[in-house]
């Protein structure tokens, strides 16, 4: 524990209240909470006293690494790691020795954030040794299973909407802001209506689908789609895109899986639907032969479809935890906290499809458990208890130097960007 007060700087926070009460809570414990708002919505949620930063992103570099000496700040905390404002200001953290931390969505969900020192994916500071993660879980506690700290969709949803609109339409006070996300939010959300029109539809179809992988029509393994705007996808998967991670899916399916298999893609619950993936999942399809085999469904239940499928493929969404955790065969394509022998499809995608790697189920159970315990945080950014009970912990993880679980944690380099090692 540390045995003086910290200074710590919070940038770009979740679109709720979190990142205020989380300033309150180090406050609290005698530390000292600064702030830079990037954007009008930074403003809105923040609700008190901040620096303003109104420059160009090119001046940004020089301004925070200022700001960080002048303030003598001990810790960094911003949520979206890969954020082009996070990125630099956690290089010029790095550089003077401070400690930054990515505080996110958890990859043990529902009811737990993540906090990871220095980033995640490919940046991420988490062994990928299976004998670490072992040696981790023998000295960590067993991690709360019941959900505690549910909320609505509609709740989050409304929260992103308000957080991009208000950046959209309120942007004078911040004339230099960087939107960093591929489609702008004025054409973003309208894009939703035509797919809440065939919501019915689409379900059904799902469903159905559903239904006959679970009555056993045909051997099929499932194909999880994430977001194109996913920083996951975009700095921590081989693929310049979703299109071309399909082509590549495709492409294997149809050269090494058996006859007699299928595919079904499932498109991300959010996905907004102005990229047309159904789209693209037929035409790979039909240029390699297998237009018959490839079933797009927006919807569908993921644990009936996981319990039931002979391996998952994703790029490194939860998805491939929840399928690893289920004992499903799981083909991780991008770089993930859970990419490692035992877990996951080490080899080519082509062998994956009639050979997959099987889970190691005790280290499977080893890896939850002590990820919950180093990487993970109880909580939630949207349930007042939830949000109340993360600050408590987040803060005194931070005062303690970061992420830990007790002697046996290590904090290797980050890992390599991942290669192409399951393309054929």
């Amino acid at each position: 524990m540390s045995d003086r007060p910290l200074r710590v700087l919070f940038l770009q926070g979740p679109p709720t209240g979190f990142w205020r009460e989380l300033a309150g809570t180090f406050e609290a414990g005698g530390h000292a909470a600064l702030k830079v708002n990037l954007c009008t919505a930074d403003a809105l949620f923040w609700r008190r006293r901040a620096r303003a930063y109104r420059g160009r992103f090119s001046r940004w570099r020089g301004w925070i690494a200022r700001l960080l000496a002048e303030e003598r700040i001990d810790a960094v905390l911003y949520y979206a790691d890969r954020l082009p404002y996070h990125v630099v200001a956690a290089e010029e953290a790095a550089r003077l020795g401070v400690p930054a931390y990515a505080v996110e969505f958890g990859y043990l969900r529902p009811d737990w954030l993540t906090l990871e020192r220095g980033g995640m994916g490919a940046f991420s500071h988490l062994p990928d040794d299976p004998a670490v993660w072992r040696a981790l879980a023998a000295e960590a506690p067993a991690p709360a299973s019941e959900a505690r700290f549910g909320h609505s969709f509609l709740h989050e949803a409304a929260s992103d909407v308000a957080f991009h609109l208000a950046n959209a339409l309120l942007a004078p006070p911040y004339p230099f802001y960087r939107l960093d996300k591929p489609v702008h939010p004025l054409i973003d959300y309208p894009s939703w209506l035509p797919r809440l029109w065939r919501g019915d539809r689409e379900a059904a179809f799902a469903e159905a689908v559903t239904r006959e992988a679970e009555a056993g029509a045909a051997p099929f393994h499932l194909f999880a789609l994430q977001l194109q705007s996913d920083y996951q996808i975009r700095d921590n998967a081989p693929f310049d895109d979703l299109g071309e991670m399909i082509e590549a899916v495709v492409a294997s399916f149809a050269r090494a899986a058996a006859p007699e298999r299928r595919l079904i893609v499932k498109l991300h619950p959010l996905d907004n639907g102005l990229f047309d993936w159904p789209g693209a999942v037929r035409r790979a399809a039909a240029r390699h032969g297998v237009e018959g085999r490839v079933t797009t469904i927006d919807g569908g239940r993921l644990d009936a479809l996981i319990r039931h499928a002979g391996g998952v493929v994703v790029a490194n969404s939860t998805v491939g935890l929840h399928a690893i955790r289920a004992g499903a065969p799981v083909a991780a394509l991008g770089e993930a906290v859970y990419a490692m022998p035992g877990l996951t499809h080490q080899g080519p995608l082509d062998g994956f499809w009639e050979a997959p790697a099987p889970v190691d189920a005790a280290l499977a159970r080893d890896f939850v458990r002590a990820l919950a315990a180093t990487a993970q945080v109880r909580g939630s950014f949207y349930h007042p208890e939830g949000r109340r009970l993360a600050a408590a912990e987040i803060v005194r993880r931070v005062a303690a130097g970061g992420v830990q679980a007790g002697a046996a944690y290590v904090d290797p380099p980050p890992r390599l960007p991942v290669s192409a090692r399951h393309h054929a």
